[in-house]
Parts: C-alpha cells; structure tokens; sequence
C-alpha cells in the first residue's frame, strides 16, 4: 500500500472523499523558501466547483500548514497541509455501498481491500483528494517560477469542440500561459469557452457527462534534467499524470502523430542564436528523457466523469446479482476545466524534483 512519490521531494497524499479531512506530506522542500499564501488560495480557487457543469459539493478548501512552516517561510522540515471536509452527504451513498458503479474503482477497490476501504464518495480514490495536491503544487510553482520557470494550461478539446493550440513561438506562448493562470475557464478563443461550456450544460440536462484534452506548457526549463530511461522526463511526468482519477491518455508534442510522419518532418532541426534551440519542437522539450531547453508541451486525456445520473446496468458485489443502478447526489457532468489546475500542480512537483537531481549532480562536480 504506498501513497507517496518523489526522490528529492516526495509528497505522501492521506485522507478520504467523506473522512474528517484530507491532507498531503511535502518533504524535501529546501529552507528558507517564503511562501505566498495568497497565491495558494487563488489556485486553489481554480480548482473549486462553480456554475452548472460542477458538483453542488461546495467545500471552503482552506488550506492549513501544520507544520514545516514558521515566520512566513519552509523550515526544511516535513510540511504538512490539512484541508478539512465540511460539506459532506454519506447517506447519498450508503443505499449504493455493494453496487458496483461503473467507471468507478468500486469493484477493484473490493477486491484490493476486502470491503474495508471507505465507500462513501469513493474514499481514496476519490477526484476530492486532489485539492491536496493542488495546494502542494502551488509551493511547487513558486519555487519554480523564482527559477523563471512557468507552467499553464488550456482546455484543448472539450468533447467535439475544440480550442485553438498553443503558439508556437516562445513570447507568444509565455503571455498565453500567464493569460491561461488567470482564468476560471481556461481557453485561448472565447468563442470555443462558451461552446464548451454549453456542451457541458446540455450533458447535463441528460444526466450525462463529457471529458476532453488538456494542452500543457511548461517553459524556461534549463537543459539537462531528466534521466535517459527510467527517471526520464517523460516517465516522470507521465506518472504523475496518471495519478489524477480520471486521466487516461498522456502525450508529448506530436504524441500520436508521430505514427503519419517521415523522419525527415518529426525530426527538429538545431539552430544557433543566443543559445542552442530548433526550429519546431515536435519532441516537446525533450530528446533522449533529457529536457533541450524548448517549451515542454503535453497532452492529457480527461475521461467524461463516471458519475452519471442515467440508469446504468451493475452487480451487488455482496450477492453477486444484476441489478440496475442510478446514482443520485451531487457530480460534476464535467471536470477538465477544474482539473487543469490539478495537471498543472503534478507537473510542477514533477519538475522541481527532477530539477533538483541536476542541482545536486552540479554540486558534487
């Protein structure tokens, strides 16, 4: 049973959906870092349901710091973050407690724990437990960015609706970045936003859901990090990505696309001019697991949430009998527009530490 990752930071999640309070461990964060607060709660903010096309689960989300933290900065010691859970409604799932709900991780968590595991809004698995994450990924991304590394995103594709991609060029793609961080609902074009959004809203007047692609940029990466197989960026990266419930495809610049084009159009040519760069970046950054120095450029995958409200055909895990299943409570008929702050959080503690492992390789030469 592990709940951790990291090699130079690592961060342990605990808690469940419906539990007194969920929370995340960072340890390794360096001392004497100065923590915005303020930033935390605006990230935070991204990630919080709003409107039609969000849960009616509305929680504070205030985030405290229990320890590793004095005076304003990181102490360099374990630093812990609780988020309390205020508004929840077990009963809308005890009912429901042995039937298998599909999409969900109710039957592999039956046959992972035994029946011990806590059911109610889907415990540990639940999307809930990634405020903590959100709230860690915030320090993550100050750091960074003190570094001049910045990290944003954009709802790409929103069931068949889809939003331009980013620039190609490096000034026009950091003001599309910061631009992304500041919005609730973050598209390049703000027609597409209000196509998405109705999209959304019609899913839901027929208790369905839908899913879609985020499209992240990473930029100001220094070149050299990453390992060439195992610690790669992209095995990095990955992993953390396929830790959000919910995510099941990740891809790297041309990704998939790889597969109709000659060497010839994928390769990226090099060039010199105050540094070494090229002239597309079709390999995202990243050649042999090993950032280049170009913007790091990823595509997630959001599957439509498993939590519809249409009957749907099940098993009691209890009785083994077919039944028929209709969930009621309160689910969000889409979540990629308040998951991209999550995808941005992941990324950025992946970073950090694969940018700490160049740190230390540099000090020991």
């Amino acid at each position: 049973m592990k709940n951790n990752f990291g090699t130079n930071i690592s961060m342990t999640l605990f808690g469940e959906s419906h539990g007194p309070a969920i929370g995340i461990v960072l340890d390794g964060l360096p001392a004497g870092f100065k923590i915005d607060e303020t930033r935390i709660a605006s990230d935070m903010e991204k990630r919080k349901a709003k409107g039609k096309i969000s849960t009616q689960r509305h929680e504070a989300d205030g985030v405290q710091i229990i320890s590793g933290y004095f005076n304003g900065y990181t102490t360099g010691t374990a630093l812990t973050i609780l988020i309390q859970n205020q508004n929840t409604k077990s009963k809308d799932y005890a009912s429901i407690q042995y039937r298998l709900r599909p999409g969900h991780a109710d039957y592999t968590a039956f046959e992972k724990y035994n029946g011990f595991q806590d059911y109610r809004g889907g415990g540990h698995f639940s999307g809930r437990l990634t405020a903590c994450i959100v709230a860690a990924g915030s320090i993550c991304r100050q750091i960074l960015e003190q570094q001049g590394i910045f990290i944003g995103s954009h709802i790409e594709q929103l069931y068949t609706e889809k939003d331009e991609s980013f620039a190609k060029d490096y000034e026009s793609l950091v003001e599309q970045i910061h631009a992304m961080n500041q919005k609730e609902f973050a598209t390049i074009n703000e027609e597409a936003g209000i196509k998405m959004n109705a999209i959304a809203e019609e899913a839901a007047s027929q208790g369905d859901s839908v899913g879609g692609i985020l499209e992240s940029a990473i930029v100001g990466v220094p070149t050299g990090i990453g390992e060439p197989f195992f610690d790669s960026c992209e095995s990095i990266l990955s992993h953390l990505l396929f830790s959000i419930p919910a995510v099941k495809g990740v891809s790297f610049g041309e990704g998939f696309g790889f597969a109709s084009m000659l060497g010839s159009q994928a390769n990226d040519s090099l060039y010199y001019d105050n540094g070494m760069k090229t002239k597309t970046n079709n390999n995202a950054g990243i050649n042999g697991g090993i950032s280049n120095g170009m913007p790091i450029v990823i595509h997630t995958c959001i599957k439509p949430t498993p939590s519809i409200f249409k009957e749907q055909d099940s098993v009691d895990y209890k009785t083994k009998e077919n039944v028929k299943l209709q969930i009621q409570g309160r689910h969000d008929p889409c979540i990629i527009h308040r998951a991209r702050v999550v995808v941005d959080s992941v990324l950025a503690f992946g970073i950090l530490d694969l940018w700490m492992s160049k740190k230390a390789s540099e000090g020991l030469v």
